[in-house]
């Protein structure tokens, strides 16, 4: 069921009750990056009707001119999404969509996924998405580099994953943020620790595709307020140590129709794992365009050390190196289950609005061009023989940010879904972003080179 408008004046009276003043009037640059400004309440319905206007250039990825009518950013506010923050006490949130001179704001992230998010509306379509964040506690050292077991100092099992002792220790963390994820309505599932040390997971109610992302962006928001207030840094970083399992930031996808059905279950298709014609044509485009999601999915250099990783001291891997599909398998790129794709490989650098803009626009290429992903793969990918790899060659996912943005720009579907503005900026700063990290000199070099020549 969509969310009903409330009534402004009746909002305002609601959110005064509630003790609050302000809003905090929020959107996502292009690394998914939570920006905004704060706003009085009282100036709500401008916020709806006129919008907030922001510098366009000082914004990460809007391509913006420094001067002229198209150099203004004005976020109007989705009336929809108002909510008090738990953990800054007199703050409410309201999400904004992007507009450059009254227009829609064809570089807004939101707007990106509107767009794609509207194509499926056409076949009577709407994607749910359940996504799963991974991450990290630290604290800084004198020189601000992380020290990982902030939380708890006796997070050293080798396999900590489900661990009672280890994850009733990350209370004083869990017992802040779980009410306040409660209050705000995220329908919690479940809490564990995870495969590495001082790493846990958060499980929570799936949603349409546009809400999905905007979750997403609140939860760091909260998870970040939480962990502020303990001393602590919370961090979807991928990949912040070599020997433990990085954190990824599944989506499980599943299309539904406005009957509510599921588009892509079939138990008739036992073969394809229970996945219906168009599931399994949706499945085909995302694995035909897993180079170019790649870069949008998993955008930064460290990226790449999560999805290239060998086994961990857990023993396990958890990530995929091929774009292939199987069972219940969490060594393929898609795992299936239930009638639904769980698409492996972004993490929590990525911007939601544009992965998910990404995986719609592919899924509907595989639609539309009615692919077939082939049949399924068995067992562990991670155990599989050089000859094994061998053979799916074609599969393979880039192992850099320079390949998979390469990928990307030479992927006429995804550049067209996420547009001409937001393509040119994502390429020239992931570009650069990688030439600044092969001018650096990292430690490894200094152990394996410096002493030795």
């Amino acid at each position: 069921m969509e969310r009903t408008q409330p009534a402004i004046p009746d909002l305002i009276h609601k959110l005064r009750e509630q003790g609050v003043h302000s809003l905090f009037a929020q959107f996502s640059d292009i690394h998914g990056i939570a920006k905004g400004k704060f706003v009085p309440l009282a100036r709500l319905g401008e916020l709806v009707e006129e919008g907030a206007g922001f510098s366009g250039p000082s914004i990460w990825g809007t391509g913006l001119p420094r001067f002229g009518p198209t150099s203004e950013y004005y976020g109007r506010a989705v009336l929809d999404s108002v909510q008090a923050l738990p953990w800054m006490p007199g703050y409410a949130r309201v999400v904004l969509d992007g507009f450059v001179a009254g227009k829609p704001f064809e570089a807004c992230p939101r707007q990106v996924l509107k767009r794609q998010v509207a194509r499926l509306a056409e076949r009577g379509w709407k994607l749910n998405v359940g996504i799963e964040p991974e991450f990290f506690l630290f604290r800084r050292d004198p020189d601000g580099r992380p020290l990982p077991l902030a939380l708890d100092p006796a997070d050293t099992l080798d396999k900590p994953s489900y661990d009672y002792q280890t994850l009733s220790r990350g209370r004083p963390f869990l017992d802040r943020l779980i009410p306040m994820l409660t209050t705000l309505g995220f329908g919690l599932e479940q809490v564990d620790h995870e495969d590495a040390n001082g790493q846990f997971e958060i499980n929570y109610r799936h949603d349409h595709a546009l809400a999905a992302a905007d979750r997403l962006m609140l939860f760091k928001m909260a998870a970040h307020g939480v962990a502020e207030s303990l001393g602590l840094v919370f961090s979807l970083m991928p990949k912040p140590f070599v020997d433990q399992p990085g954190s990824g930031l599944h989506f499980h996808l599943s299309l539904e129709d406005e009957a509510g059905h599921m588009v892509m279950k079939d138990a008739k298709a036992p073969d394809r794992l229970n996945l219906s014609r168009v599931g399994q044509q949706f499945l085909a485009g995302l694995l035909a365009h897993a180079g170019g999601l790649t870069a949008l999915c998993a955008p930064t250099v460290n990226s790449y050390k999560r999805l290239c990783a060998g086994a961990a001291r857990s023993g396990s891997t958890w990530v995929p190196g091929l774009a292939l599909y199987g069972d219940n398998n969490r060594s393929t790129l898609a795992r299936i289950t239930a009638g639904r794709i769980e698409w492996r490989v972004p993490d929590g650098t990525c911007n939601p609005y544009l992965a998910l803009a990404a995986v719609i626009a592919a899924g509907l290429d595989g639609v539309e061009r009615q692919l077939d992903p082939g049949a399924p793969v068995e067992g562990d990918i991670g155990l599989w023989s050089v000859e094994q790899h061998q053979q799916h060659l074609c599969a393979r996912l880039p192992a850099t940010l320079a390949e998979a943005v390469g990928a990307l720009a030479a992927d006429e579907i995804l550049c067209g879904a996420v547009g001409d503005t937001v393509m040119a900026q994502f390429v020239a700063i992931k570009q650069n972003e990688w030439s600044d990290y092969r001018r650096r000199v990292s430690e490894w070099e200094f152990e394996h080179t410096l002493w030795r020549y």
